[in-house]
């Protein structure tokens, strides 16, 4: 399997997760020194994940995709197309290849899961107080449907906000936002990323997860 942004903050937990369950592992970074961890079913491979050659090459001998890109924190609140053009790359090169499994990540507020948030967050509160994450999200809501309309065997997960806390052990998932909660830790998100390399329940569905 192969893992964009495994430098990041979700990355690094989703990688570490993929390891410890045993999973051969290449990882795309821009600089190599950022990976930290020595494992014999770790290969890491320095690159641009916009550079579609590199893409392509990353993929071969590969069964499966996580894609876990972001832009660095908060990014600059500055329109991005970063996620959305990435996805396409990523997305075209995995059909190409034949290779069908493709786990994204997304955020609580894009598609249609923004109807299950109040209507003081998505009036008031994102457009105005939190514009960072409405650009973000704004991505998200291009990278969706790249993924959506392709021929991939696709899952995205849609996050909350992720906390550095102790995991809980427990996610719920849902795809109409009943039970949807503000927050899942980092280490239950990964895991539950993870395991949907081998669980197909959320197959061609976006579920939204939480603690």
């Amino acid at each position: 399997m192969q893992v964009t942004n495994a430098t990041g903050f979700s990355g690094k937990a989703i990688l570490k997760e993929a390891l410890l369950q045993q999973h051969q592992v290449t990882v795309l970074v821009r600089n190599k020194s950022a990976i930290q961890i020595q494992d014999k079913n770790l290969k890491i491979v320095e690159g641009n994940v916009l550079d579609k050659y590199t893409v392509a090459e990353v993929l071969k001998n590969s069964d499966a995709v996580i894609q876990c890109l972001g832009v660095g924190g908060k990014g600059n609140g500055k329109l991005t197309t970063f996620i959305s053009d990435a996805t396409k790359i990523i997305v075209e090169e995995m059909e190409k290849q034949q290779i069908k499994r493709l786990i994204a990540m997304s955020n609580v507020g894009a598609g249609n899961s923004i109807s299950f948030q109040p209507w003081i967050f998505t009036k008031i509160i994102l457009p105005y107080f939190m514009k960072w994450l409405k650009v973000l999200i704004d991505d998200k809501n291009r990278m969706e449907p790249i993924i959506m309309n392709s021929e991939l065997d696709w899952t995205i997960v849609r996050c909350p906000n992720i906390v550095d806390k102790t995991p809980k052990g427990n996610v719920h998932a849902t795809l109409d936002g009943r039970g949807l909660k503000l927050a899942v830790t980092l280490g239950d998100m990964a895991e539950f990323i993870v395991q949907q390399l081998i669980n197909a329940s959320y197959s061609k569905q976006a579920p939204s997860i939480s603690n």
